[in-house]
């Protein structure tokens, strides 16, 4: 099997069995934030776009490019498309022109002209823009686990799949948190460094459970090329800074004790099988290792490349003339009165300040959008109105995928992280709010116990179902879970991430039980 890294969760794979191309993506993403670190322009997407099959594992900007895919790649190709609840990947690929569709089962395996295919696909509403997925792939020459951004929950069917040969697999940040929030500097580097800890012990984590002969660093970090988002760069090794980079992980992971860590960058090509392991690299490994050895005068230089483009799409952003308020209220008020679960989960009212002088309510209790009252919210967004004209001009009904991801924003809030205002705000359509609704409804009470250190506890994480018997750790009498950083107290149950009675665990300690 032939590997040829395209950047980010970009892969090329040449397989006894014909090609597949995996989320190509080379424009910015989120309102121009977001580039492929080290840069990919210069690869030649027609060719690699001549695929027998092409996998998109979710619609995030930074895996579903829809220009590279229109100009680039051929409708022939098979679509490998991961069976979601909800049909907005397969509609927007039948928007570009795809036709031809394979859908596999989550966690089954699937023969396919020779190759042994499985995709896990992941669906609560927190998973991407409503589902991520993975992808693995087996020619009878090599096994390898494309995980990407995907954070399964229970790993046994992709575990069943292997051993592999190679897993690539995301270990950077993708998120806004804390850098968008008003915080002190103090508070904001300690929230950071325990976010990049987090994330690196979670790939770990992964890692460690799959077990494959060779790990490769994939899905991130993205860079920031506009001067007003420069400073996010990892540019130092800053153990506060929410975007390391590959070198970054592959050291973390040797100070764990693994390995098998091998970097890749755009153009590199790998040779596997079961016995056999090769880089390429498109010039020489010292011009490959260019980005991260002198990585501020290298980012420098490709935001020069860049600044044109950052400013064309600067100047598309105003859509003078709409009417911000009375737009919102006739798209979102309609979404309220089907959101009872969200409505409930928010709890109160949202600020959004629409530039200096257009403060707006989104009231989730009385299901209304109108004018600021001058009422206490605890949670504030504070958008340039150039973005949010953007939005309802286009009529973007994933805020998540296009504004949030942007980092183009300031957050305040009073308490605690509330998943379901961002899944409002991800589901501004009926369809995706009405799963929402319902995924949110059947959730059912785990009856499955397992023993952690000396406490018996629900198996699945209240937050996001992680199965906690490989994904918990426990600290005197807190269990976190790994997977997210959500945080419980042992004695009372209590989610200390939200203290809402939702998201309660049920534990009690070890010695209470009585052996037969």
């Amino acid at each position: 099997m032939r590997i040829t890294c395209l950047g980010h969760a970009g892969l090329h794979i040449e397989t006894r069995y014909g090609t597949i191309l995996c989320d190509p993506w080379k424009n910015p993403a989120y309102f121009a934030s977001w580039f492929v670190f080290p840069d990919n322009s210069d690869l030649d997407w027609d060719r690699y776009g001549q695929a027998d099959y092409l996998y998109v594992s979710h619609l995030h900007r930074d895996h579903f490019d829809p220009v590279l895919l229109s100009e680039h790649v051929s409708r022939d190709a098979i679509v490998l498309l991961p069976d979601f609840p909800v049909q907005d990947l397969r509609e927007a690929l039948e928007g570009l022109g795809f036709t031809k569709f394979l859908v596999l089962p989550s966690g089954e395996v699937v023969e396919h002209g020779g190759l042994r295919l499985m995709i896990q696909a992941l669906e609560s509403p927190a998973d991407g823009p409503l589902g991520d997925s993975a992808l693995a792939v087996d020619d009878g020459t090599a096994r390898i686990l494309n995980q990407n951004d995907a954070r399964p929950t229970d790993l046994t069917a992709l575990r069943s799949f292997g051993p592999y040969d190679l897993h690539l697999l995301q270990y950077s940040g993708a998120i806004w948190w804390p850098w968008t929030y008003e915080l002190p500097e103090v508070a904001q580097r300690q929230f950071g460094t325990a976010k990049r800890a987090n994330g690196m012990k979670r790939a770990a984590h992964f890692v460690a459970a799959i077990g494959a002969a060779h790990v490769v660093p994939s899905a991130g970090p993205p860079c920031f090329l506009d001067d007003d988002l420069f400073a996010l760069n990892d540019l130092t090794g800053d153990p506060a800074n929410t975007f390391p980079d590959q070198i970054a992980f592959l050291d973390y992971l040797r100070d764990q004790g693994i390995a098998e860590g091998q970097l890749m960058t755009p153009g590199a090509v790998l040779e596997i099988d079961q016995d056999h392991f090769d880089v390429r690299w498109p010039s020489s490994l010292e011009q490959a290792m260019e980005p991260f050895t002198d990585k501020e005068r290298y980012l420098r230089e490709y935001a020069a490349r860049m600044a044109d483009r950052i400013a064309a799409e600067k100047r598309r952003w105003p859509a003078p003339g709409v009417d911000i308020l009375g737009e919102l209220k006739a798209w979102f008020e309609p979404l309220l009165e089907l959101a009872d679960h969200i409505r409930a989960g928010v709890g109160g009212p949202v600020l959004l300040q629409v530039g200096d002088d257009l403060p707006i309510v989104i009231d989730f209790p009385a299901g209304q959008v109108r004018p600021f009252a001058g009422e206490t919210c605890r949670y504030q967004f504070i958008i340039e109105r150039s973005l949010v004209e953007r939005l309802v001009a286009e009529h973007q009904i994933d805020w998540v995928n296009s504004l949030f991801l942007s980092l183009r924003f300031r957050a305040r809030r009073i308490g605690a992280y509330n998943e379901y205002i961002y899944t409002f705000f991800k589901c501004l359509a009926p369809d995706r709010l009405m799963y929402a609704e319902g995924w949110y409804a059947d959730q059912s009470h785990d009856e499955q116990d397992v023993q952690l250190d000396d406490w018996i506890i629900q198996r699945r994480c209240p937050h996001m179902r992680g199965d906690l018997s490989r994904f918990g750790e426990i600290n005197g009498t807190t269990l976190t879970c790994t997977m997210h950083g959500w945080q419980f107290d042992l004695p009372t149950g209590r989610c200390l991430a939200t203290g809402s009675d939702a998201h309660r665990l049920r534990s009690r300690p070890a010695d209470r039980e009585v052996s037969g």
